[in-house]
């Protein structure tokens, strides 16, 4: 072997290494991503109390010891319905909507969405086919249009059909499944990203439909689903919809099965699987 070849073998494996690295840090990121998208639990033994912590978060819910049963299941689930995300101050008519390629190839093949104006008004209905059932959401312009637009835009492209719905968490504080990365690793993207649409007074609650994140303004295709307790989330996530009550009837079903832990033991991949065989939206 010559030292040419020797020293092109060394960079080869060199570079696979940083790209792995890299790969798992953006992992690792996406999933702390939902501001979380970790939560990290304590349990203070000698007082009993179990306290959990949203990452970069400023709500610390708290609760009692939890009681006996497993960890990877919740505790409880809230039934009630929270109010559908509403900013305090209106949008103008029109936005302008800017979406970024990134240096990272797409999961799955697709054309991210036209820049330009977009209209900051109207609702549509997209139809989630998934391997529990039909899940409805309604997604609100007036909330987030250059999301809203995104999103209609995987879903004409197909891109969120034949996949996974990778992550559910299931502690207090965090209740969230989260879909839309056709990779199923947690890192995985359409290859472009835009900016966040968030507002300070955002609030998440059983029903509410936002992005996944990695930081600021990096939102892509992850979305995720809080059908339960949302009060840990710090308003980093854009809101841009709901689902309705029978949508998350059925994701209940998959929370009360449990996860199998990854990122502790109430995060991780839910135990009955959630797979998205087509996305469509009403004509």
């Amino acid at each position: 072997m010559s030292k040419k070849t020797h020293q092109q073998q060394l960079a080869a494996r060199k570079a696979r290494r940083q790209a792995e690295r890299a790969a798992e840090r953006r992992r690792q990121r996406r999933n702390v991503a939902i501001t979380i998208t970790a939560i990290a639990a304590v349990v203070a033994v000698v007082i009993g109390v179990f306290v959990v912590v949203g990452v970069g978060g400023d709500d610390t819910p708290t609760a009692e010891s939890p009681s006996a049963g497993p960890d990877n299941k919740p505790k409880s689930i809230p039934t009630a319905l929270a109010p559908a995300p509403k900013r305090a101050t209106a949008l103008p008519a029109e936005v302008n909507c800017a979406y970024k390629k990134g240096a990272e190839a797409a999961s799955k093949k697709v054309n991210p969405p036209a820049d330009g104006k977009t209209k900051a008004s109207g609702t549509s209905k997209v139809s989630l086919n998934t391997s529990i059932g039909d899940l409805q959401l309604t997604l609100d312009s007036a909330l987030a249009p250059c999301t809203v637009k995104n999103f209609l835009s995987l879903v004409g492209q197909k891109y969120f059909d034949n996949t996974k719905c990778h992550r559910m968490t299931v502690g207090e504080g965090l209740q969230v499944l989260q879909c839309g990365d056709p990779s199923a690793s947690g890192s995985g993207g359409p290859g472009y990203s835009f900016a966040d649409e968030v507002f300070p007074t955002l609030k998440y609650g059983r029903g509410t439909l936002a992005m996944a994140n990695s930081g600021p303004n990096t939102n892509g295709s992850q979305f995720f689903i809080v059908y339960g307790d949302g009060s840990g989330l710090s308003p980093d996530y854009t809101a841009f919809g709901t689902l309705d009550e029978p949508s998350l009837k059925l994701i209940d079903k998959v929370a009360e099965a449990g996860v199998t832990p990854q990122n502790g033991p109430t995060d991780g991949a839910p135990v009955t699987p959630v797979n998205i065989q087509t996305a469509s939206a009403a004509a």
